[in-house]
């Protein structure tokens, strides 16, 4: 039965991955993580919980009714009459209300608001972390595709190169051993495009996971390029924006909110409650009614362990709220300075040194080809074009992962 159910939970999962795009961008990867995560829908159901638990905050305390009978004759059933009930059985009726002294409910509702608030943020800045995360991993499938596209253009260009080889081997221009060195290192080209295959399934097999199994299906592709977009900052305005927008920082905030109330209410707790009731009797042939009042003296419990306790939590949500606000600067500051450091990386290479690595590939593999040039001096220009465009490629994706860091820290996607 178990192998069964999950069987059917895989089908289901086909069914709904097979209406999905099929083709997606980064924005609308996010979007749809953002609706079929399933850590973030199990994360954004504690929202109605908490707006349940003001339900219950706010309810009032219920009346209570109490009865009972006195003096029948139950084991001697000839005796019940009429006038034994009236004269010398007794009847007892009673309804009692407790009255809330201190304003507790209203505390209570006022605590529980804050608590959800507080859980709101938290939902909010768990948006944040998995735009973050599904953001990041695209650049990584980017940079996989991007990848994969060099080993298959690098091993297209050898393979023309070893067909010469072969052509020139033949007719006596070069020795065999050259010629077999050179087919050899074939298997490096060939190892790279399988290497850069599986790190692209990686890749789109994390993206999908981050995204929801249900949301694309499983042959989905990803539409962009790992490119270099410079952008222009300034790191005030950015520690300004992200002091107003991210919302961990108001999740902290929103402690400090909670606490208070947690506070108040405890001091509420501490005034004493008035129960009341009014009892009917009727005894004797006679109906009379009673009021009745109860309130605890408070002699030795008023509470003040809770509201001491609630006290220093006050100081500590105010001390939590200040580290966080230090933390989002730090994020801020760390951040820029990694999109400036990656910005300028990528300035480096694209300053000349990749015409440069790619000019020289060219020119020493059209010099091998008229017999000009040595083995040794092809194969050096070739791991050096190889080295060279795959250090730009991982500089490009470091450069717009800071971008996506920086967004993340700033807590929003749209930087001023």
């Amino acid at each position: 039965m178990k192998n069964a159910g999950a069987f059917i939970v895989l089908a289901l999962l086909g069914t709904a991955a097979a209406q999905g795009p099929s083709r997606i961008t980064m924005d609308e990867a996010i979007q749809l993580a953002q609706t079929h995560s399933p850590a973030l829908q199990a994360a954004r159901t504690q929202v109605p919980q908490g707006q349940a638990q003001e339900i219950t905050a706010n309810l009032r305390p219920n009346p209570t009714l109490a009865w009972d009978t006195q003096f029948l004759p139950l084991f001697h059933m000839s005796q019940f009459t009429s006038d034994l009930v009236n004269d010398q059985a007794q009847f007892d009726m009673g309804l009692g209300y407790l009255f809330e002294r201190g304003k507790k409910r209203q505390h209570r509702l006022a605590a529980a608001r804050a608590q959800t608030a507080v859980t709101r943020a938290q939902v909010s800045d768990l948006e944040r972390t998995i735009a973050f995360n599904v953001a990041q991993e695209f650049v990584a499938v980017l940079q996989a595709e991007s990848n994969l596209a060099l080993a298959q253009d690098n091993l297209q260009s050898y393979q023309q190169t070893v067909s010469i080889s072969e052509q020139r081997y033949k007719a006596g221009d070069t020795s065999e051993g050259d010629y077999l060195r050179i087919k050899l290192q074939m298997l490096q080209f060939q190892t790279d495009v399988s290497t850069a295959m599986l790190a692209r399934t990686q890749a789109l097999i994390a993206l999908r996971q981050l995204i929801g199994y249900s949301a694309v299906p499983a042959d989905f592709d990803v539409v962009g390029d790992l490119a270099y977009q410079p952008l222009k900052l300034n790191l005030d305005d950015l520690k300004a924006l992200a002091l107003r927008t991210r919302p961990d920082l108001a999740a902290a905030q929103r402690a400090v909110d909670a606490a208070t109330a947690d506070y108040q209410l405890a001091r509420a707790n501490g005034k004493q409650d008035l129960a009341t009731s009014f009892n009917f009797a009727h005894v004797a042939g006679t109906s009379t009614g009673a009021f009745f009042f109860n309130i605890p003296l408070p002699v030795f419990d008023r509470n003040q362990g809770e509201i001491a306790r609630t006290h220093f939590a006050i100081n500590q949500s105010q001390a939590q709220s200040t580290a966080a606000a230090e933390t989002v600067l730090a994020d801020v500051t760390n951040a820029y300075e990694a999109v400036r450091s990656n910005s300028a990386v990528v300035a480096l290479f694209t300053s000349g040194y990749l015409d440069a690595s790619s000019q020289s590939r060219e020119i020493t593999q059209y010099a091998y080809r008229k017999g000009a040039s040595t083995l040794l001096d092809l194969l050096y220009a070739e791991r050096s074009y190889r080295a060279t465009e795959l250090a730009y490629r991982d500089a490009l994706a470091s450069y717009m992962t800071a971008v996506e860091q920086l967004r993340a820290a700033v807590g929003t996607r749209n930087l001023p």
